[in-house]
């Protein structure tokens, strides 16, 4: 940065936090495993509190930060080759927290659902974390606070800036924020208002061209001519012309992995609505008996913002299986 730069960061916390904007599919869980080795090995620091925005996420985080599963993110880093990081959940911590003294791993990693948390903290009610344990004589949340080495870590950040579970979690006042996402803003009456607090901006654009992430095809027909159709039709037109390819795309991949003895790849279709009221409309058409003979009645999900609390949770978790 030269000297007439100026990058000004604002937070709305009582911690610095520093905002990495990536897109998805680029690895940010990785980065969040780069993050823990490299403030581990270079300052020493040791605690480390990650935030999921939902139960599916929360349950692949754990995974990932687990030792000898597909996607661990410390593979290869010497400093936990012989102790892993301790891992502790919002579901085991009461348990933990009888073994605190007794830990050989070098590094502890807690990792917490904030859907959770918001949802024990409704009515005024203090989360679970803030009760008292009788094995450390004061709650595990005041034992995180008064940690002065401790980190947090946000996955997802944009879903739970103003949620009452973050404004809990706030009162940790960590050494550090970091926070990741693929969307820097969070959606007001008055628009998007995007973080101010972004130190890296590395978006879908750029992974495809870097490699990272696949160039989706877009499916066109030759000589196609819109202007001579109804916007309905035009619509219409796209989506089967869209599904077409998909199911053609489904048969190569299946005699591909058949011929050569591999796992079977299955392809999916993205299609992009104008908002979420377009969203839904597409939805139901997709969905509908006169579509491909109702084929699709179960195989297509909205993804968007207009889910939340169990609603969101289901989204979420057929987002990430096979349908």
């Amino acid at each position: 940065m030269s000297n007439h730069q100026k990058l000004e960061l604002t937070w709305k916390r009582d911690f610095p936090s520093l905002c990495f904007a990536l897109a998805t599919g680029v690895g940010k869980t990785r980065l969040m495993g780069a993050f823990i080795s490299y403030l581990y090995a270079a300052h020493g620091i040791k605690h480390f509190f990650v935030l999921a925005p939902n139960l599916t996420i929360y349950n692949k985080l754990i995974g990932d930060f687990t030792p000898n599963t597909p996607k661990y993110v410390f593979k290869g880093v010497s400093e936990f080759a012989a102790y892993p990081p301790e891992i502790i959940t919002g579901d085991n911590f009461e348990e933990r927290a009888q073994a605190l003294g007794d830990l050989f791993s070098p590094v502890s990693i807690n990792i917490f659902n904030i859907a959770k948390i918001t949802s024990e903290v409704r009515g005024g009610k203090a989360p679970r974390i803030k009760r008292l344990s009788e094995y450390i004589g004061q709650s595990y949340f005041d034992y995180l606070a008064n940690l002065s080495d401790l980190v947090l870590l946000m996955d997802e950040s944009h879903r739970y800036r103003a949620t009452a579970g973050l404004r809990a979690i706030n009162d940790l006042k960590p050494l550090l924020g970091l926070e990741l996402t693929a969307t820097p803003f969070v959606e007001t009456t008055k628009g998007p208002m995007p973080f101010k607090n972004v130190v890296m901006d590395y978006p879908l654009a750029r992974a495809m061209e870097d490699g990272f992430v696949k160039e989706p095809a877009v499916v066109t027909q030759r000589n196609f001519d819109a202007k001579s159709m109804p916007p309905e039709e035009v619509e219409r037109v796209k989506l089967q012309d869209g599904v077409r390819m998909h199911e053609a795309t489904k048969v190569e991949l299946k005699t591909y992995a058949r011929t050569n003895g591999v796992k079977e790849v299955k392809p999916f279709m993205l299609v992009i609505a104008r908002d979420t009221t377009h969203a839904g409309m597409l939805l139901a058409q997709l969905q509908s008996a006169s579509f491909f003979a109702g084929r699709y009645r179960n195989k297509v999900i909205q993804v968007d913002s207009s889910k939340s609390g169990a609603e969101e949770e289901e989204m979420i978790a057929r987002r990430w299986r096979p349908i």
